[in-house]
């Protein structure tokens, strides 16, 4: 299950279905995860210990690091992880900087 502020959770195909509607997915598992167990097609990874600091960067800076546009405090984003427990922090982490 994934985690969202609208829905807590989400299936699999309700992410899939979000993703037709330009919603930015990031994904916060160390980069030593998505080697191992594969990268979600049209996710960015931003490990949660970077995510605080993302999400404040410059939105040129954003751009350049991780090649996408920096979401907008009211943009919609998902935020997955492994078993759903960092996921859940990325949302308060990123709820705490403003996004809704």
């Amino acid at each position: 299950r994934l985690c969202a502020a609208a829905a807590p959770n989400l299936s699999y195909q309700e992410l899939k279905d979000l993703k037709k509607a330009n919603v930015l997915h990031i994904d916060v598992r160390e980069r030593w995860e998505i080697d191992r167990f594969g990268k979600i097609p049209e996710s960015i990874n931003i490990p949660l210990g970077e995510l605080v600091e993302a999400l404040q960067m410059d939105p040129t800076e954003f751009k350049e690091q991780y090649n996408q546009n920096m979401p907008s405090k009211s943009d919609p984003v998902v935020f997955s992880c492994l078993a759903g427990t960092r996921s859940k922090q990325a949302l308060g982490f990123a709820m705490s900087l403003g996004f809704s």
